[in-house]
């Protein structure tokens, strides 16, 4: 039995339409897509796929003024409750006349370690609630705290050399207000815990050391819309420390000053606190008193040690730290 020349055999009929279930053929009128076509349909594809979503780092929130771990509302106002009821602990002689042979801070300092402990997990609570902190950012907040309770012993003090203010400076520029004022209130207490430093100061200096790290995180990032990088930043952040210095001192002696020398300076009425005297009158005499006392030996040496370990190793610490969020990626 012969086949007809026009009867077209079935697998070639296949073979012309693409097989079974393939699509027709594309016609001649169809426009196709050339390489750059599809590689610009994979980009744009790839822009939409939810997987390859870009999300800003830490250094690019921190170069946008946020820090690396933001503060929201709510450690907003914890942040500012707190300094407000601490300034409160370091004014209120000024305010209500206080009793100047009385035991003065003793009795209410443990009250206040009581108070800014509590306010420290709160903060730290309200971070991780707001996704600013995570447990990377709480890890870290632990190694710098022990490091500088392992730095403030070697300089103890002496002389007004102080080795921890300028970590804590640099950590609160990188990671933000909040952490820094974590981060003060941690290694003030970790440090009197090693050194045995524990007494009535001790809520004090937890108190003005997180300003000193609070201070840190809200110093601007950039000057007439130019980032604020380089020895720029480094010197912004030297006379930062040689501020923070000279306020530290003059709160550490306000915190005394009532009730020392309004018992035993009574005849040097010009350094003398009086109690139920007008603001004005004591506080000339407080600022007398810290410049005869304090400003020109433990004051200034605070802040030339500040000043120096910020210029000279503030730039390799600040690379450190920016590279540990940048490797950590924060929430």
């Amino acid at each position: 039995m012969t086949r007809p020349e026009n009867q077209v055999p079935p697998d070639a009929a296949e073979q012309a339409s693409g097989g079974i279930g393939s699509p027709p053929p594309r016609s001649a009128s169809q426009p196709t897509l050339g390489a750059a076509g599809q590689a610009g349909r994979g980009k744009k594809a790839s822009r939409q796929r939810p997987g390859n979503q870009v999300r800003l780092g830490p250094l690019d929130q921190e170069s946008r003024g946020r820090g690396v771990v933001a503060v929201g509302w709510s450690s907003g106002i914890v942040l500012v409750v707190a300094s407000l009821a601490g300034l409160g602990l370091f004014v209120w002689p000024l305010f209500v006349p206080a009793q100047v042979a009385s035991a003065g801070h003793l009795t209410d300092a443990p009250w206040a370690v009581a108070i800014i402990l509590p306010v420290v997990v709160l903060l730290v609570f309200a971070q991780l609630s707001e996704g600013g902190l995570d447990a990377k950012a709480v890890a870290i907040l632990g190694v710098l705290s022990a490091v500088g309770a392992a730095l403030r012993p070697l300089g103890a003090g002496t002389g007004g050399i102080e080795t921890v203010f300028f970590l804590i400076v640099l950590a609160g520029r990188v990671f933000g207000p909040g952490f820094g004022f974590a981060l003060g209130c941690t290694s003030l207490f970790a440090s009197s815990l090693l050194t045995a430093g524990i007494g009535p100061w001790l809520p004090f200096q937890m108190l003005a050391s997180a300003w000193i790290g609070l201070g840190a995180g809200l110093l601007p990032d950039h000057v007439i819309g130019h980032p604020l990088r380089g020895r720029g930043e480094i010197a912004m952040l030297a006379v930062y420390g040689v501020v923070a210095a000279y306020l530290f001192g003059a709160l550490m002696n306000l915190w005394f000053w009532p009730f020392a020398t309004g018992a035993t300076m009574v005849e040097t009425a010009a350094l003398a606190y009086v109690p139920g005297a007008p603001i004005g009158q004591n506080l000339r005499a407080f600022g007398a008193f810290t410049l005869v006392t304090s400003t020109g030996t433990w004051d200034t040496g605070r802040a030339i040690t500040d000043a120096a370990l910020i210029i000279l190793l503030g730039p390799s610490v600040l690379a450190a730290l920016r590279r540990t969020a940048r490797r950590a990626h924060f929430a």
